[in-house]
């Protein structure tokens, strides 16, 4: 069929709003600045993607703030208030008989906690939703203006924990005072942050072998999913065994039970151990997959997935918002808010909708007094070399996952992508959080099609209303987190066929890899173990091209290989025979 006439079809006039609005923003300032064209991406495009990002990973508001407040932050003993000894009764009515007035000791921060300190607990958790909420903008803003990458940060979960429950320890039981581990903090990111301006940031990074960088982006996919099948931050599926580690779980709550451990005192006084802290919810006495919440999650697992299938945009979005609506109806056997004073106190906050808190004690709360001590530098140097690895990692991971990196590993905007995050770890001690990191949820942005900065500036435009809506974000319930989680991991594998599975020095450490970091639960201990089991296979291989370069090996330097990667070398009659030296 020929067109008649020498003008082309009006193509515009047939074009929707939103088609006339992606051309509009792509072809001004704004889109050549960050590339959108180029990309091949569009403007709702790149909207639609910073919201599934900040979705999935709205979650740190509740959760970071719940970590760190476990170690006490700057309530201290003093915060306690005196008791009756029949705590039934008021201290003013305090008389007569038995009754008498205890005063606080250290026992006063543990079960059972005293009321004074619970409500200093309550006075942090707020402060640490509102540094979550300010550091986590601030890195996306730099991230998105400066690197023009789609990727949010946040405070990452395992340096909080390590900073809550190892350093600082629960409420306060460990060897490095909050004030102190903030410190420690802050100096690592000031190091970080020359690391990464003069260079050897991405130097050290490009040490990292072939096959564990690639099975990198793959062992983050099974963390995530892993992640998402807890209890804590996920759907509940799987749950704790005191034989096998981990088993089936998906009971409702009525049916767990937290874990501890204790010391029994001759005058049989239990306590909880020194350096030991009180777990979740996650043993499951019984009735294994009748909690109505794992139900629910399915449910969103399979919108999410069959979106997926159909290649429906905002597939993330969608599962999200849906468990989420379900889950905020209250006395229902899926609510959010369940009928108990953590229930009632959680409901109370979400009416509020809108609320905007100032942090009053976290903010700028850092103390150098312990510098001169040992343990202050053994947590100094666990935060530099644990995100030294483990950022750098999740970067790498993120950018071959959007199609970013080069043959070399590079990627465009990466050095500006490493002084974000060291940046944003400066910032979030001085306001009184554990380092920040680029969040590894940001590959449902980049699933969704995220490919520039204007992800990572939509994903802080939302950090921005946290200020204002933290009570609605806050509320997101973990088992709404939990299936996407668990289908990026399903993405994430792909980069397992870039492995070179026949070649046993390649495959082995790029298991090793992909194995430790979900069940070690930290990147960095996947990364380490893979670089490990790297160096421990080729050190023939760099011994004996040693000896051949100062001659002390004779024979024919080649790539045979034999069963396993044995080397061996090729005769003239085709057999082989063993090196000369």
């Amino acid at each position: 069929m020929e067109i008649e006439g020498g003008r082309p079809p009006q193509v515009n006039a047939m074009q929707s709003p939103v088609a006339r609005l992606n051309k509009f923003v792509a072809e001004s300032t704004v889109g050549k600045r960050f590339k959108i064209a180029e990309r091949n991406t569009t403007f709702t495009t790149e909207l639609r993607a910073g919201t599934t990002t900040f979705l999935t990973m709205a979650y740190i508001l509740a959760v970071n703030a719940s970590i760190l407040s476990d170690s006490g932050a700057t309530c201290s003993v003093s915060d306690c208030v005196p008791l009756c000894s029949d705590q039934s009764i008021s201290v003013s009515n305090c008389s007569g008989g038995n009754l008498r007035i205890v005063q606080p000791d250290d026992n006063c921060k543990f079960d059972p906690v005293n009321p004074g300190y619970s409500a200093c607990l309550e006075r942090i958790r707020k402060d640490l939703i509102v540094a979550t909420v300010a550091s986590s903008l601030i890195g996306c803003v730099i991230m998105g203006t400066f690197a023009n990458l789609p990727l949010g940060l946040a405070p990452g979960m395992g340096t909080n924990a390590y900073f809550a429950y190892t350093v600082v320890g629960f409420h306060g039981s460990g060897s490095v005072s909050y004030q102190s581990a903030l410190a420690a903090v802050f100096i690592e990111g000031l190091i970080f942050l020359l690391i990464s301006a003069i260079g050897l940031r991405a130097k050290l990074a490009k040490l990292v072998p072939k096959p564990v960088r690639i099975s990198s982006s793959a062992g983050i996919g099974l963390f995530l999913a892993f992640i998402g099948l807890q209890n804590n931050q996920g759907i509940g599926l799987i749950g704790y065994s005191s034989s096998t580690l981990v088993t089936l779980g998906a009971c409702p709550n009525s049916a767990r039970a937290a874990l501890a451990p204790v010391v029994t005192a001759a005058n049989g006084t239990v306590s909880l151990l020194p350096g030991g802290t009180v777990s979740g919810d996650i043993l499951c006495l019984h009735d294994r997959m009748e909690s109505p919440t794992f139900w629910l999650g399915i449910v969103g697992f399979v919108i999410i997935a069959y979106c997926l299938i159909k290649n429906v945009k905002g597939a993330m979005i969608y599962g999200i918002i849906f468990v989420t609506a379900v889950s905020w109806f209250r006395n229902t056997r899926v609510t959010a808010f369940p009928n108990t004073d953590a229930g009632d106190s959680a409901y109370q906050y979400f009416k509020k909708v809108v609320d905007v808190h100032k942090i009053k004690e976290t903010a700028g709360a850092l103390s150098f007094k312990s510098i001169g001590k040992g343990f202050f530098w053994e947590a100094l140097v666990t935060f530099l070399y644990v995100d030294i690895l483990d950022t750098t990692g999740s970067l790498y991971s993120m950018a071959r996952f959007a199609g970013f990196t080069d043959e070399n590993g590079d990627f465009e905007g990466q050095y500006f992508a490493f002084m974000s995050d060291a940046s944003s770890i400066v910032v979030g001690s001085l306001l009184g959080t554990s380092p920040v990191t680029a969040f590894i949820e940001s590959s449902t942005g980049i699933r969704e099609g995220g490919r520039t900065g204007l992800t990572a500036l939509t994903v802080g435009g939302y950090f921005f209303l946290s200020f204002f809506f933290t009570p609605l974000l806050a509320s997101i319930p973990a088992w709404a987190v939990g299936p996407p989680l668990i289908l990026v991991g399903v993405l994430m594998m792909r980069s397992v066929v870039e492995i070179e599975w026949d070649d046993m020095r390649q495959a082995i450490p790029a298991f090793v890899t992909l194995i430790l970091m979900p069940l070690t639960y930290s990147i960095a201990y996947g990364l380490i173990g893979g670089i490990g089991t790297y160096i421990v296979l080729h050190l023939w291989d760099w011994a004996e091209g040693l000896l051949r370069k100062f001659g002390f090996l004779k024979g024919v330097e080649g790539n045979n290989h034999g069963v396993n990667g044995i080397n061996v070398e090729a005769a003239g009659d085709g057999s082989t025979k063993a090196f000369e030296v």
